[in-house]
């Protein structure tokens, strides 16, 4: 662990982190869901045998071919800032993080990258069945990798599954079905996937009905806003509410967060449901953390306290019940977890300090005593709160997290209503002819990314200051490097990332004006 922290250090590798894992997740996506459309438009193709469909799915796919290549690079990258700008972490998690990890690489990656090859280049080398299990498999593979990823994401999330060695300083894992079953994995997992298959549909409708507006293609692009309007709608609604059952799990698991996106400081039952609401600071703080008040906000009544408990009279903690503790609904304060913390603390460096003196008698104690479930239950649980200077310090980022959260949910349902005006008009034969929805359609392609990347500012901003959930804080993942190798490395992968993505975006563009091949 490091003792005197470089918080410029920190910021720095947090901001690297940062600009990989968002440039990352504008490729990734597109794969998850464009990657099933394929699928879908190849079955069709097999089934009925129109050669237009074959058109079809050629076209698309040389666009998946482009976002997928780029898309691996920046993984591999963001991998490996694990080890060279979080190895303090990477120490710490132990077989926890990396077990879901290699498994993503042996299992679904391989799966992917094998069959890639021949649903590229397979079209007249392999009959149609085999080329379209490919495809499928290519598909499935691409969302299970997502799966192993989002497992250990969903761990630093919400720990569960594992036991402290204070031997090796580390977590191990001791039940890994804990792990892949953790509802905050599937809940995740459920969502980050249904919202990939989003916005591949919007991509999909999106560039149809640019075709259409410029009156090119027309058979293609109505055939594709078909499939993608059926499939963007069921994932919309499936984003929905996958969405509204992670938020009832972060309210168990992670409630500072929940309140913090909820902007919910005084905790009450028959809480209303923000739906927006714009906040404004006061002179009113928690230690040194301004609290903010809303200067007007549209609010449904009582509906939190239903979603989340069940009844409108269902007590909703606020941050400051988490802050300075509820007896009456059983939440102790942050206080008392930093004392929590710092006993479970004491005690690894009471081991330590045995091992040196070569105590067998105190070290057989010791080993029992966090193996004790008593122990872990009341004191190990909150060994991170050793780091927190001052219980404010746990309260994240309220407005980052409030907008966030609900600018998400406000395009999610506009989503929703897109993809159902789009089917509308297909079904009544009148698509072509308005052109204000081509235009709205057309234009909305960037709004899935927006929303997208919102959802990981809120997943990872809304836990600050945590790298993992009550057990480590940022300031103690980093690597002992200096921050100037990271100021360095954070410019170079700017460049060469937004190189990546011009280059994307100028390749997609050129063959989407280019056309599929005749």
């Amino acid at each position: 662990m490091i003792d005197n922290i470089d918080l410029s250090l920190v910021d720095w590798s947090r901001a690297q982190f940062a600009l990989t894992a968002i440039y990352h997740w504008l490729f990734v996506p597109l794969t998850l869901g464009l990657s099933f459309i394929l699928a879908i438009m190849e079955s069709i193709y097999v089934k009925t045998g129109k050669e237009e469909w074959k058109r079809i799915t050629r076209f698309w796919m040389t666009l998946f071919g482009i976002n997928f290549a780029i898309g691996i690079a920046t993984g591999i990258i963001l991998e490996f800032e694990f080890g060279t700008n979080w190895s303090n972490y990477s120490w710490f998690v132990g077989d926890i993080f990396g077990a879901p990890l290699a498994v993503e690489g042996i299992l679904a990656f391989f799966l992917e990258s094998t069959f890639v090859a021949v649903m590229f280049f397979g079209w007249n080398k392999v009959n149609k069945k085999f080329h379209l299990i490919s495809t499928w498999l290519v598909a499935i593979g691409a969302n299970l990798s997502a799966l192993w990823i989002l497992v250990a994401n969903a761990w630093m999330q919400h720990p569960v599954g594992m036991m402290f060695n204070p031997e090796t300083a580390r977590n191990e894992m001791v039940n890994f079905w804990e792990v892949l079953f953790n509802q905050v994995a599937v809940d995740k997992f459920l969502h980050t996937i249904s919202s990939g298959f989003l916005l591949a549909s919007m991509f999909v409708l999106s560039i149809s009905a640019w075709y259409l507006m410029r009156k090119r293609e027309e058979k293609l692009a109505k055939l594709s806003i078909l499939v993608a309007g059926i499939f963007g709608l069921l994932s919309s609604l499936l984003v929905a509410y996958t969405g509204d059952e992670s938020a009832r799990t972060l309210s168990k698991v992670q409630p500072v967060k929940f309140a913090s996106m909820e902007a919910l400081y005084d905790g009450k039952s028959n809480a209303g449901l923000i739906g927006f609401g714009v906040l404004k600071d006061t002179d009113q703080k928690i230690g040194n953390k301004k609290v903010w008040k809303f200067a007007f906000k549209i609010e449904i009544p009582g509906l939190l306290s239903v979603l989340t408990g069940g009844d409108k009279d269902a007590y909703v903690p606020g941050l400051k019940d988490h802050i300075w503790g509820n007896d009456k609904i059983g939440i102790i304060s942050t206080a008392e977890k930093i004392q929590n913390g710092k006993y479970a603390m004491n005690a690894l460096t009471s081991y330590k300090n045995a091992i040196t003196a070569n105590d067998t008698a105190q070290i057989s104690a010791l080993k029992g005593v966090f193996r004790d479930k008593e122990f872990n239950d009341k004191y190990f649980r909150y060994f991170g709160y050793a780091s927190v200077a001052k219980p404010e310090d746990v309260i994240p980022d309220v407005p980052g997290s409030f907008y966030s959260f609900h600018l998400m949910v406000i395009l999610g349902f506009l989503f929703i209503l897109i993809f159902s005006i789009a089917l509308y008009l297909l079904y009544n034969g009148t698509l072509s002819g308005h052109r204000w929805f081509l235009w709205i359609a057309f234009l909305s392609m960037p709004l899935p990314y927006i929303a997208s990347e919102l959802g990981w500012v809120l997943t990872e901003m809304g836990r600050q200051p945590w790298i993992i959930q009550d057990l480590m804080t940022v300031s103690k993942a980093v690597s002992q490097i200096t921050t100037g190798t990271v100021i360095t490395t954070f410019i170079l992968f700017a460049i060469l990332f937004t190189g990546l993505l011009i280059s994307e975006v100028s390749i997609m563009v050129k063959q989407i004006q280019n056309g599929p091949k005749h």
